[in-house]
């Protein structure tokens, strides 16, 4: 039997932030890991398949973010500029700067003036009846799904107002050769100051009283710590208890489980098409928007996978796919093969190119299909009606003996980010050290 101070289930960002910040302060903490990698919804794949590098998992520095920007100073990580020019492919032609959303002027002043929340659905049912909406209605549904990954028909209004009055604009960035490069930073600090990360380590279940904590796995190695932090992703706590990596609270924890169910997981595929020169950038594709699409960032379609992004300012020949919400979660059980040639259909619609012209242009593939992976389920949260009360309930800690830590707890703008999942780690172990 391991017995340490803390355990903590997961080594995903939040996971590992507050491994990172214990160890720091001298707690001895265990931490249990169900993959063979740390890092959970962060994975950057490094020179495999021709990659030089791609991330599978989070991507994006959105903004002036302090707890990801000072780790990233103590590590001594560079991150590089990742701002581009937004483009859209509607009815067929190319569009420079359009808004994610039409008749955005319209919604806002109609959001402003709601007063009690309902589901981004009804509100635009209620408030955007007309076939004369429907443009307005597509995009905003199209946006909830593909940027919050989220159900339209469970998604809170008041919190998709409030993070779209938030949107600032602010500088994008990438981390330099990939957020890989943090996990292995935090891996390494938390083993250095003499605590330990199990890898292929699938927790079952967590028997607890207060100030004891016994924790099963499935190959049946028992560990015991006085306090523990569950830092699994929404999904795997939401999952049926005949999912591989679902886990079991001995006793019960009533409160805290229908908080968890309250809560909003999104779904995401994540497409990464290698190609062995840069096609969109050729004289033809010019001639199709009418200038130049060197510096195209993103680029947003009504195709099967609709959104698509570049590497700019970088120069490089990959281009990234995107589907989230409940189209993904559709595509749940679909082979990569599938989502491949879906792709492709997708990329020769926009482009005028044939499928088979793509694939011979093509050196590199994979599909990050987080929906099904079973130590995932999903994407990351959204807000339902229900969510600020349930992160309430589970921002409370249990007898002092049990915490949870996750991008799902964070209360800021940046949810479902890795710094809100950095954020929360942080803050559960400073409660977990007062």
């Amino acid at each position: 039997m391991d017995k340490c101070e803390v355990l903590i289930i997961g080594a995903g960002a939040a996971g590992l932030m507050a491994a990172y910040t214990l160890a720091q302060a001298g707690k001895k903490v265990t931490v249990l890991e169900a993959r063979e990698r740390s890092g959970g919804r962060i994975h950057t794949l490094h020179n495999e398949l021709f990659f030089k590098h791609v991330e599978l998992g989070a991507e994006f520095i959105h903004g002036d973010l302090p707890v990801t920007l000072q780790l990233l100073k103590e590590a001594n990580i560079d991150y590089l500029p990742a701002s581009g020019e937004m483009w859209q492919y509607k009815n067929g032609e190319f569009e420079h700067e359009g808004g994610f959303i039409e008749e955005w002027d319209l919604l806002m002043k109609k959001l402003l003036l709601l007063k009690h929340d309902i589901s981004i659905e009804a509100f635009l049912e209620k408030e955007f009846a007309g076939d004369e909406y429907n443009e307005l209605k597509k995009s905003v549904r199209r946006f909830v799904s593909g940027y919050d990954t989220a159900d339209p028909e469970k998604a809170s209004t008041f919190a998709l107002r409030n993070e779209w009055l938030d949107e600032d604009n602010e500088a994008q960035h990438r981390v330099k050769d990939g957020y890989g490069v943090m996990i292995k930073y935090l891996e390494q600090e938390i083993t250095n100051a003499g605590s330990e990360i199990y890898l292929n380590s699938i927790a079952k279940e967590i028997q607890w009283e207060q100030g004891k904590v016994t924790v099963l796995t499935l190959d049946g190695t028992v560990y015991e710590a006085a306090q523990i932090v569950v830092a699994l992703p929404l999904g795997i706590l939401q999952a049926d208890k005949n999912q591989k990596a679902a886990v079991s609270f001995d006793p019960p924890i009533p409160e805290q489980h229908k908080a968890i169910a309250d809560m909003g997981f999104g779904a995401i595929i994540k497409v990464l098409l290698e190609f062995d020169e840069s096609f969109w950038l050729d004289d033809k594709t010019q001639a199709l928007a009418g200038k130049s699409l060197e510096n195209m960032g993103f680029l947003l379609s009504a195709e099967e996978i609709p959104t698509w992004w570049t590497q700019v300012p970088q120069h490089s020949t990959v281009l990234t796919g995107w589907l989230g919400g409940p189209p993904a979660a559709l595509k749940k059980d679909i082979p990569d093969e599938e989502v491949l040639q879906q792709a492709l259909q997708s990329l020769s619609n926009i482009f005028k190119i044939t499928v088979d012209e793509l694939k011979d242009k093509l050196t590199a593939f994979y599909i990050a299909n987080w929906t099904s992976d079973p130590f995932t389920l999903g994407s990351y949260a959204y807000d339902t009606m229900a969510a600020s009360q349930a992160r309430r309930i589970l921002n409370n800690q249990v007898n002092n003996t049990l915490f949870f830590a996750g991008e799902y707890l964070y209360e800021g703008a940046a949810m479902g980010t890795v710094e809100a999942a950095l954020s929360s780690g942080q803050e559960v172990a400073k409660r977990i050290l007062k």
